[in-house]
């Protein structure tokens, strides 16, 4: 056994059997196999954002088998997506890749209302189409958050009695929140927090800034280092049970290869597992696509 990824599942130590043996597989799978990092690949932007902004950079990713045969070749430990997405290509690649199921999605059809978003997909869904994990988007700060909140307690319920681990989306938006604040370095320390005290077993958040958001905490943020990215990223991991729990950050919008690259470098210098790599990726031609997430990969290997 790895003593890298034992150390983490040893963190876990109240979940079930087949909890971990997902979690054991998602770190065993691909080119970082073994380390206890992981790199993934997340094609939920089709029913967020729409299709052609999300597939018409790279027509290929229309189709729902392009996706996990990029996630095969490149190396990733696992790929992502909501329900049709997974359907489309689970009898080809359960088993041979962690598939997750995203079980809440929202569309941006609608208008200026809180966050929030509907279930998609079902435990159950997940189980038939022999999936990894189950993942879920929660909105810290909107005024729906403690709806969504009792949601995924109820998901990670069910999930966790057939043996699913839970990856959880924590993306602060809404309320009083503002736009620098989505992204503050409180609020990203927060919202990674929140997450795992709801029992997720991989936290995803987006790399944070050195706003600070909330005036009542920048007091106590006068004493933690945050100068660069690495130093944010590690206030983030300890934030989430001072690194008990897995926290993997996400690519972001999309941008140049050196700049995605250079992001990444400081996000493992902070200790993260990992990252979450969506658009920066797929909206590549295929041969970009893979060398790009391969870099990711080695990046987390050093």
């Amino acid at each position: 056994m790895n003593d890298a990824v034992e150390t983490i599942l040893s963190h876990y130590s109240s979940e079930t059997p087949g909890v971990l043996a997902n979690l054991r597989r998602m770190m065993n799978t691909g080119a970082l196999a073994g380390t206890g990092k992981f790199v993934i690949l997340p094609v939920d932007q089709g029913f967020e954002h729409g299709p052609a902004r999300s597939f018409a950079p790279n027509p290929a990713g229309y189709d729902p088998s392009y996706h996990p045969s990029l996630a095969v070749e490149a190396g990733c430990n696992a790929y992502a997506a909501p329900l049709g997405f997974i359907e489309g290509c689970a009898r080809e690649y359960a088993g041979r890749l962690p598939l997750i199921l995203k079980l809440n999605n929202s569309d941006s059809l609608g208008g200026p209302d809180e966050p929030a978003s509907a279930l998609t997909g079902s435990v159950k869904d997940a189980l038939r189409l022999g999936c990894s994990a189950i993942g879920f988007t929660i909105y810290p700060g909107s005024g729906n958050r403690n709806t969504s909140y009792q949601e995924i307690r109820d998901l990670i319920g069910q999930a966790r009695e057939v043996g699913l681990p839970t990856v959880l989306w924590s993306y602060p938006r809404g309320g009083k929140l503002s736009k620098d604040g989505e992204t503050a370095l409180d609020i990203v320390a927060y919202a990674a927090h929140i997450a795992c005290q709801l029992g997720a077993h991989i936290v995803k958040v987006k790399p944070p800034t050195a706003h600070i958001e909330h005036s009542e905490a920048k007091k106590a943020y006068e004493k933690v280092p945050a100068s660069t990215l690495a130093e944010r990223i590690r206030h983030v991991v300890q934030a989430s049970f001072n690194g008990k729990r897995i926290v993997i950050f996400s690519g972001g919008p999309a941008k140049g290869t050196e700049e995605v690259l250079a992001e990444l470098r400081e996000t493992h210098k902070g200790g993260a597992f990992g990252t979450i790599m969506g658009r920066n990726s797929f909206q590549r031609s295929r041969a970009d696509g893979a060398a790009l997430l391969k870099s990711a990969i080695q990046i987390f290997k050093s």
